[in-house]
């Protein structure tokens, strides 16, 4: 088989032999520490975070305001006798909650309270009677 004629030995002495380019971003020290974090997280099985922070907030805004912007087109949609009746609901949903809210903060307070509530009730009762309408 012939030799080819680039290999010639005589000749390549006097040409620069080439050499592997070094890579400056795998010799940086900044890559070689993250490099070698990898390699121990994967060893240990802990998979680093997908997504930086800013990248998931800004996708979950966006997430927000579509379905924000399916309500709105929703509501655009519906009759005017569902739209009242649903500020009918929410106003209902509302009071009860109010209700549930006093009963609470009632059975929550403490004894004294209760008592000048009864005797503002008791107060209150024997003043209305005395009234008069004219």
């Amino acid at each position: 088989m012939a030799e080819a004629d680039y290999i010639d030995d005589e000749e390549g002495s006097e040409l620069i032999k080439p050499r592997k380019l070094v890579n400056p971003v795998k010799t940086s020290k900044n890559h070689q520490d993250l490099h070698r974090e990898l390699i121990i997280n994967q060893k240990r099985g802990i998979t680093p975070q997908s997504k930086p922070e800013l990248q998931r907030v800004m996708e979950q805004r966006k997430r927000d305001q579509v379905v924000k912007q399916r309500k709105e087109e929703e509501g655009l949609k519906r009759s005017d006798l569902e739209q009242e009746l649903m500020k009918r609901q929410q106003r209902l949903d509302q009071m009860e909650q109010e209700k549930l809210d006093a009963v609470e903060r009632q059975q929550n307070a403490p004894e004294f309270v209760k008592m000048k509530d009864n005797l503002r009730r008791t107060r209150q009762g024997e003043g209305s009677g005395d009234v008069e309408v004219s």
